[in-house]
This record gives structure tokens, C-alpha cells and sequence, in this order.
């Protein structure tokens, strides 16, 4: 266990940047208030991304959406919706949304070790025109995240680099790994059998994930 004693701990912007520096001139300058075009084709080509909320209190969320590349609708310069998709109904994000509308996103384009950061505001939408294109093997969202764009930026590939997420051969081997039916059964109370489970996690999961 950590002596929490021996924790040298940061407590101001000025230790802080004292200890790591100032950001580079090209760092700052590479921020804008809208979507360049560049943007756009980015966040059109990627099939993945991370949204981070905090509620009123402060408690922090990050959640992963993905679906076909383009999920993420770009409705303007300044405009992003993501669509809401059959999931397990916690709705942690969407409720931080409703009480407080603060979001920031990153956006994942397999084999590219670049992203693109978004923060801005969130609202939640039950209808619009737009929700007809987001329709994936017949399913139509009942909601969406609506996001006007106060930032966006590109972020560099060094922590792609540095944790070789896109080379299949540092990856470890996934048998290391308990699979998802084993980690529920032994972390959760749930009256399902581990071949219930194996049976829940199997070929049917796939056919749910627009059902």
C-alpha cells in the first residue's frame, strides 16, 4: 500500500509549470472555435469515440460510442450530433449532460495515431430531421447528443507512439485475459450461471446491438 506521506503533491499552476514548462507556441495556436475541413473528414472517417461528462457535482464519466464510420453527424461548422444506441441504460453521460452541459470528446481513426479533440456544449435531443440519417440496420436513435463546438483541436500521435496501440504484435495475447463472462460472474451478484452468461456474451450479443 502507498504511503500517502510520501506523495509530493501539485497544488498550483505555478508548481505545475514549473515542473513541466510552458506550451509550445504551435501547441496553442493549433486551437480554433469551428470545424475546419480537416476536422469535418476526420470526424466523418472515424467509427469511434470517448465523450467525457461531469455532473453537477463534479462526478466524472467517459463513455464509448461506436458504429459505422460517419455516426457522428456533422451539422455545421460549429455543430456535432452522436446518436444514442441500445445499451445497458445506465445513462451516466446523459445524465451529466442534463446537469451540466460541459463535454469533451476524442475521435479515433483506426491506424492513424492522431485525434480530434472537441470540447463544447451538450444538449439532449429526443427528435429531429437529422435523426433519418442516422439509421444503422434499421434502427432509428430515441435521442442524441447535440454539441456546439467551443474548441477543437488536433492531438498528436505520441501517446499512439509510446503505447504502439495500432501494432498488432505488441498486443497481448487475449486468452491472458478472463473473458466478460468470467469477470461478471466473479465481480457481480447475479443469480445467472456462468453457462448462462457464456450464452448471453455469445452469438446472440452481436445480433443485439440495434435490437
Amino acid at each position: 500500500m502507498t504511503d500517502v506521506h510520501e506523495l509530493v503533491e501539485i497544488t498550483s499552476e505555478t508548481q505545475l509549470r514549473e515542473l513541466i514548462g510552458e506550451p509550445m507556441p504551435r501547441a496553442v495556436s493549433k486551437e480554433l472555435t469551428f470545424l475546419h475541413p480537416h476536422h469535418r473528414a476526420w470526424i466523418e472517417a472515424a467509427p469511434f469515440c470517448l465523450i467525457a461528462t461531469a455532473g453537477a457535482d463534479g462526478t466524472c464519466d467517459v463513455s464509448p460510442k461506436g458504429d459505422p464510420a460517419g455516426f457522428a453527424l456533422v451539422l455545421d461548422d460549429t455543430t456535432l450530433a452522436i446518436p444514442e444506441r441500445p445499451g445497458n441504460r445506465r445513462a451516466d453521460g446523459y445524465l451529466n449532460i442534463l446537469g451540466n452541459p460541459h463535454i469533451g470528446l476524442i475521435f479515433f481513426v483506426p491506424g492513424r495515431e492522431e485525434t480530434v479533440r472537441v470540447n463544447g456544449r451538450a444538449r439532449l435531443v429526443s427528435d429531429a430531421p437529422f435523426f433519418d440519417r442516422m439509421i444503422v440496420k434499421g434502427h432509428r436513435p430515441r435521442l442524441a447528443v447535440v454539441v456546439d463546438v467551443e474548441q477543437v483541436f488536433f492531438h498528436c500521435a505520441k501517446a499512439f507512439k509510446r503505447s504502439s496501440l495500432w501494432k498488432s504484435e505488441t498486443w497481448p495475447d487475449p486468452a491472458s485475459l478472463p473473458r466478460m463472462p468470467q469477470i461478471v460472474k466473479d465481480i457481480q451478484d447475479t443469480p445467472e450461471t456462468l453457462a448462462d452468461l457464456e450464452r448471453y456474451y455469445g452469438a446472440q450479443y452481436e445480433k443485439r446491438l440495434y435490437g
